[in-house]
């Protein structure tokens, strides 16, 4: 699996099979070749991609999780 993080907080907001493309530009991100959305307000300044991702949680949902690069940190978890 790969993650599409916002640089600044580390929040997790995509989580995509390793088989599907990700180009990340200046000015967005395009998911899939061909593509199959594009992320206009994220770009390569402001967003990290992870890749070959193992450890994933099971109830992944975008926004709810924080990644590193290592761990995962539920933002509900941290709330409390």
């Amino acid at each position: 699996m790969k993650t599409i993080v916002e640089t600044s907080t580390n929040i997790s907001k995509y989580l995509l099979e390793d088989s599907v493309s990700v180009v990340m530009s200046a000015d967005q991100i395009i998911v899939g070749d061909p593509p199959q959305f594009i992320i206009a307000d994220m770009n390569n300044n402001n967003s990290t991609l992870y890749t070959d991702i193992t450890n994933h949680p099971d109830d992944w949902t975008g926004c709810k999780y924080t990644f590193n690069g290592t761990t995962w940190i539920s933002e509900l978890d941290s709330a409390d």
